[in-house]
């Protein structure tokens, strides 16, 4: 499977699978349903209201606003929704910087104006044929512009969660995690989601290393690096819930 790697704020690697053509169209097609209901919202209104009738002016500007808003939608979604547009967002997808870095404003504005060579100029052809056969299913745009778009995992399951609720009758074993944030427990937990799904060692490693530098101790005789994150985690989560 396709990757993309991130690196975090604390210089961890991690791979996200890239978003491939099927949650690519879906997410457009989403998209392009809601511009649908809303026009037909818009017919309604115009029908209950009597605006219709009102003189072509109106609806000549109404049409104008409609039609922007279409044109615009997606760089503006992109820009103000973090590389996501509702589609996109529903499908759990954004665009990212092929080095896995937030994408610029300018890396969203290059590959809104190739939509122009992506789906119309080619009728979606040039969309699909490209993100199918790139390594990093791109499609014009995003090769041009150097950007891709990952799937986005959401913690909403209870084994997602890195603050799980404290055991009452359990003791810390590293009394220095109060020196860490929420954000850097996230992260490891992170890591250990992300070890479970591919078995990648090195992160565990490296994230291991990391941690027992921060904290200024060494890992325990007869603990291994994996045990070691998951005490960390418990520790903090135990030692926190006191204060």
């Amino acid at each position: 499977m396709e990757t993309v790697r991130v690196s975090t704020s604390q210089h961890v690697d991690i791979d996200y699978p890239v978003a491939g053509l099927g949650e690519r169209v879906a997410a457009r097609l989403i998209d392009f349903g809601l511009f649908i209901v809303v026009f037909l919202i818009f017919l309604l209104f115009f029908s209950l209201t009597g605006l219709i009738n009102s003189g072509r002016m109106v609806i000549i500007v109404m049409l104008l606003i409609f039609g922007a808003g279409f044109v615009f939608y997606d760089l503006i979604c992109e820009i103000f929704m973090n590389g996501q547009s509702i589609g996109k967002r529903l499908l759990k997808i954004k665009v990212v910087s092929l080095d896995g870095a937030q994408a610029t404003l300018g890396q969203y504005f290059i590959r809104w104006v190739f939509r122009i060579v992506d789906f119309t100029l080619t009728s979606w052809v040039g969309a699909l044929i490209c993100v199918a056969v790139t390594e990093n299913k791109q499609r014009i745009g995003d090769i041009v512009a150097g950007t891709t778009l990952i799937k986005t995992v959401p913690r909403t399951q209870f084994q997602h969660i890195a603050f799980h609720p404290t055991i009452e009758e359990y003791t810390p074993v590293f009394d220095t995690v109060n020196e860490m944030s929420d954000r850097d427990i996230e992260l490891i937990h992170e890591v250990l989601n992300t070890y479970y799904k591919t078995h990648n060692t090195d992160l565990i490693y490296q994230m291991a290393a990391r941690v027992s530098t921060r904290l200024s101790i060494t890992i325990p005789e007869g603990m291994n690096e994996l045990e070691f994150l998951k005490t960390v985690v418990k520790d903090y989560n135990q030692i926190t819930a006191k204060i």
